[in-house]
């Protein structure tokens, strides 16, 4: 469904030069230089798949995302999304691609979002019956009764992020990009997106390419993930394999009940406590040596609870780990 070879994206930054002395004071020279966005990535993603495209912020995702869609043209490689070059056929494509960008929205900002959509089934031609049974599923799934009938500049961020999916997805597109789609949301409002996404994978066939900060967004969601640093691709492989070698080490964060005194450190086998903020402790271990299913039942055991967050490994501190160590390191 989607081809990449040797794609590569070259930018000229200017930048100011001041200084200059004598008769020339007060001058500004401009300067450049070529900033390689994008160097030289190869990969493929089968129909149905869903993929995590992951990095720190300035690795690449964005710009190859935008490649993919026909937004840029590439500097040099090959591209070939649902059997079209993106920025050759760009029109004709744009009715094959849903696209979602958590910073920007493609809804109409004075308009109520149901009039939004509306306007939205008339550019992509979709039949009115589709269109409704599209918008019944939305709205069940979504929960939009409540704010259709809001402007989009009075949504919330979580509300109006909704309102791009269903956006993006009303025309039945066989691909879906999605570039921070869960930026900035609430619990319950990230797992509503989750679970739309999971379902338009699993049952519609939908091939979806995911960038995302959030690791919890991938491994819920995919079981391939291709992770981007400096414009070059550093793995292409399973999710779990990379959380083997790199993500070992899982951290619970513990509050405390406020009638619960420890002085020092919590005690629990396999653990380590790191951290202590007040009644709040920061325990890490390694996956490889002990689960988390055995590590709260001994915790409760011993202290009285008010509440447990499982935290996973940052997205960045893998790719770190990846970039400084190679990828034959172990975590």
């Amino acid at each position: 469904m989607i081809e990449v070879e040797d794609l590569r994206k070259t930018f000229h930054v200017s930048r100011r030069r001041s200084g200059f002395g004598g008769a020339l004071r007060g001058l500004v020279s401009r300067e450049g230089r070529e900033v390689q966005a994008v160097d030289g990535i190869s990969f493929s993603v089968a129909a149905g798949e869903m993929v995590g495209y992951v990095g720190p912020n300035g690795a690449g995702k964005s710009t190859t995302i935008k490649m993919l869609t026909g937004i840029l043209v590439p500097s040099s490689g090959k591209v070939s999304v649902a059997g079209l070059v993106p920025w050759e056929r760009r029109r004709e494509l744009a009715g094959k691609i849903g696209a979602v960008f958590g910073q920007r929205t493609q809804l109409w900002w004075d308009l109520p979002l149901i009039e939004s959509l509306t306007l939205l089934q008339h550019v992509y031609d979709v039949p009115a019956a589709r269109f409704n049974e599209n918008l019944r599923y939305f709205r069940e799934v979504l929960e939009l009764d409540d704010f259709l009938d809001t402007p989009v500049r009075q949504l919330s961020l979580g509300q109006r992020m909704r309102g791009d999916l269903v956006a993006a997805l009303l025309h039945d597109p066989p691909i879906l990009y999605l570039d921070e789609p869960t930026i900035g949301l609430d619990v319950i409002a990230r797992a509503r997106i989750r679970e739309v996404l999971h379902d338009i994978n699993r049952e519609r066939g939908v091939t979806v390419l995911l960038t995302t900060h959030d690791m919890a967004d991938i491994t819920r969601l995919c079981r391939r993930m291709m992770i981007i640093d400096r414009g070059k691709l550093l793995y292409d492989g399973s999710v779990e394999a990379i959380r083997e070698r790199f993500g070992a080490e899982r951290t619970l964060v513990v509050d405390l009940d406020e009638s619960e005194a420890v002085d020092g450190q919590l005690c629990v086998p396999g653990t380590t406590d790191v951290r202590r903020d007040g009644p709040r402790h920061w325990l890490r271990f390694r996956r490889d040596q002990i689960t988390a299913a055995q590590v709260i039942p001994a915790l409760t055991a011993r202290y009285r609870i008010r509440d447990l967050t499982l935290e996973e490994p940052e997205i960045e501190g893998i790719v770190r780990r990846i970039y400084e160590e190679g990828m034959g390191s172990r975590g």
